[in-house]
């Protein structure tokens, strides 16, 4: 090693240095360190090919000189591959190639290079061209390197995780809100020029913070942690999340604007996050809602997307939680829309419970579906609904106002008045059939509600196994001991219970073995489905009729409305139905009116076959044929088809583009033609707005549509287009 030195530092072997000269001295210095283990030397040679190195680096690998002298240098170390943005744009075999200096460029040993075991190591390199002095006009020789090396692992790893907690959520181990903006902004700019589309999701958690506030922070962290490994089990490596702080989340999805798939991907999410978490030995149900915003439909720049999907948010939020929601710029007043539905409502309630008395026309009413026995279409029961129709508004769906009921603390008197007034009207009634009101779960976990019960059956005079109170899982989201004591106080009364929606959700059985329940009613959206092939809902329904047989409980079977859903319900057991082909929902003065003329018996009566429902609507809508555009009336829309007016002349079999407004055109082939009146089908099925509504898959961009639209200004129209009135 000394004669190598000596070589080194240009001294010549043969001739020892005279005591106190520089070199032997500089020798002494570079022992030292390298015993001292604070750094390392490497020389190579013209090749690049490892002639030295220090004996304390290979003790740090676990090696000997042997197994790296005459290795190639730079395939023996690498920078980080876990950490990109530490990586020198110019790679170290490139760097050595240029016989230059180098400083502190950060590596390691190749991992299978280490000795089982060896703790990874980072080292600093830095070296110095070895080039003998020219001749005047002439390169020198280039003999290699020589160079030095110091461990730089503490302050390297330190300054890692100093980076991941710059980038990442330290609670959820997700990315955290300025790496996921930053990630968001270099996916905008990447895709800008060729307006590939991005999609971002916001996520809030529902019912967290009654998590926080009843078992601690503790607890919601825990399932925050829970939380983001759902999310990621589910998302996987089709998206990057990210954790805004508190409960809300993003999702950023880039080349993702299929809103089809984009609508599945939610419901998955939904589902997910929706099951039971086990927290400290306590059972916690929570929700999620998502919003959703595609760039470049919904806008080019990140504060435009994140504005869009917050609205969205804000809307799934506000339309009954453990909902989805595309942006559409309908959602712009949502906010103001949603501040003038709760002054609406309070004024609703003012009408009916009787605090004020300057209301003539009450706005709230309740409506009474029958249930019905299949082998006799006798009458066995009522469901009261409740209906709210504004003077200006119209009918509003409880759908809409229940959720804002709720969230304002408006659902106690709501409630309560709706439970008044079906005892009763029930009570009224010449047969002693049952009634059955749907309660909140905020109505139940208020330490009244069974007092409040035991008034209005009092008042009433109404027998208590007459009344059938409906509720749904998540009653079962608040205090166990309470839920527990207000089933007690309940079933002491002798009111019946009924668990609402069942199959639903994702704990029921448990809920069955602890919860006092006479009847479980099979959710509407198995009946929906049930007579398609590629579905399980037929199957899911015997199996709750079966279960429900088994613990002694009735089953009710809602949302029928065809023959043929009818056919398969009862071939899997069903005794009693609730739907349109037996009955609308009926008001009080009908039912008495009926009662009173002993029609006690209801035969069904409806369409042989279920299609996906067709909603009515009136809409101006484009209407593309061989680059001409017409302007028509959509009338009803259907996922598969629509029924449109204002064209003449349209063979049936014509291929046509109908535009939908805000970038949706959608494929269609005429399969009814009259007068000015035809019916088309789909090529690709509508998808779920999550808002109740259709929308297409994909979206045309604007400049597309531009091009469209001037193509079709010049063409000649082969169709008759006529004016069409709205209807009376």
């Amino acid at each position: 090693m000394k004669n190598l030195l000596k070589t080194w530092h240009g001294a010549k072997p043969q001739q020892p240095a005279p005591p106190g000269d520089d070199a032997a001295h500089r020798l002494a210095v570079f022992e030292d360190i390298e015993r001292g283990h604070s750094g390392w030397f490497w020389a190579t040679d013209a090749s690049g090919c490892l002639t030295y190195i220090s004996p304390a680096a290979c003790e740090r690998f676990g090696l000997t000189p042997e197994m790296l002298i005459g290795q190639p240098f730079t395939s023996l170390f690498e920078t980080d591959p876990e950490n990109p943005g530490e990586r020198s744009d110019r790679p170290l075999q490139f760097l050595l190639g240029t016989h230059t200096r180098i400083a502190d460029v950060t590596v390691r040993l190749v991992p299978d290079r280490c000795a089982p075991g060896t703790r990874r190591a980072w080292w600093a390199l830095s070296g110095q061209p070895k080039i003998d002095v020219a001749k005047p006009g002439t390169d020198g020789a280039f003999h290699g390197y020589r160079g030095s090396a110091r461990d730089i692992t503490v302050e390297y790893e330190r300054r890692i995780e100093d980076s991941r907690l710059a980038e990442f959520d330290s609670l959820t181990g997700l990315a955290n809100r300025h790496r996921i903006t930053r990630r968001f902004d270099s996916v905008l700019a990447a895709f800008r020029g060729t307006l590939r589309p991005a999609t971002l999701m916001m996520l809030d958690l529902d019912r967290f913070k009654h998590v926080n506030d009843t078992l601690g922070h503790p607890a919601g962290d825990e399932l925050l942690r829970q939380v983001a490994q759902r999310l990621t089990r589910v998302v996987g490596s089709a998206g990057e999340i990210g954790r805004l702080g508190g409960d809300e989340f993003q999702i950023l999805l880039a080349d993702q604007e299929d809103r089809g798939k984009l609508g599945e991907l939610a419901d998955r999410i939904i589902g997910l996050i929706s099951q039971p978490y086990s927290i400290d030995d306590n059972h916690v149900v929570i929700g999620v809602s998502i919003g959703m915003a595609i760039a470049p439909f919904d806008g080019t720049e990140r504060e435009d997307i994140v504005r869009a999907a917050d609205l969205a948010l804000y809307a799934a939020k506000h339309g009954g939680r453990g909902q989805f929601r595309f942006y559409s710029s309908d959602l712009k007043d949502e906010k103001e829309e949603r501040r003038l539905l709760e002054e609406a409502l309070r004024e609703a309630i003012a009408s009916v419970d009787g605090s004020d008395d300057s209301w003539d026309d009450p706005q709230l009413g309740m409506v009474y579906q029958p249930v019905v026995r299949t082998d006799d279409h006798a009458v066995v029961g009522f469901e009261a609904l409740m209906r709210w129709e504004h003077p200006q508004r119209g009918a509003i769906p409880p759908s809409v106002f229940i959720p804002v009921a709720e969230d304002t603390g408006m659902i106690l008197q709501l409630g309560a008045w709706a439970l008044r007034q079906a005892v009763r009207d029930a009570a009224l009634w010449p047969h002693p059939l049952r009634v059955a009101v749907n309660v909140s779960a905020v109505q139940f976990a208020h330490p009244d509600f069974p007092g409040i019960v035991s008034d209005v059956l009092d008042a009433s005079g109404l027998d208590p196994d007459r009344l059938e109170l409906e509720l749904t899982e998540s009653v079962f989201m608040g205090d166990g001991e309470v839920t527990d004591g207000a089933f007690k106080a309940l079933k002491s009364l002798g009111v019946r219970l009924a668990l609402d929606d069942f199959g639903t959700g994702y704990s029921s059985l448990s809920y069955l073995r602890a919860a006092p329940f006479d009847k479980l009613k099979v959710d509407r959206s198995f009946v929906e489905s049930c007579t398609l092939s590629d579905q399980n809902s037929a199957k899911i329904i015997a199996a709750i009729i079966g279960l429900a047989d088994a613990l002694g409980m009735e089953t009710t079977v809602e949302g029928v409305e065809a023959f043929d859903q009818r056919d398969v319900v009862c071939a899997k057991g069903a005794r009693f139905i609730q739907g349109y082909l037996y009955s609308p929902p009926l008001e009080q003065a009908v039912l008495l009116q009926r009662m009173a003329a002993g029609e006690l018996r209801i035969p069904p009566d409806g369409p042989q076959r279920h299609r996906p429902e067709r909603r009515s609507v009136y809409r101006r809508i484009g209407v593309i044929h061989e680059d001409h555009r017409y302007e028509a009336l959509l009338r009803n829309l259907s996922a598969t088809g629509a029924g449109i007016e204002g064209l003449v002349g349209v063979p049936v079999g014509t291929s046509l583009v109908l535009d939908l407004g805000a970038g949706q055109l959608a494929v269609v082939t005429v399969s009814r033609s009259e007068d000015a009146t035809i019916g088309v089908e789909f090529e690709t099925p509508l998808v779920s707005d999550g808002a109740g509504g259709l929308v297409t898959r994909y979206r045309a961009s604007p400049y597309a549509l531009a091009t469209a639209a001037r193509m079709a200004s010049s063409s000649t129209p082969q169709f008759l287009e006529v004016e069409v009135r709205k209807r009376a």
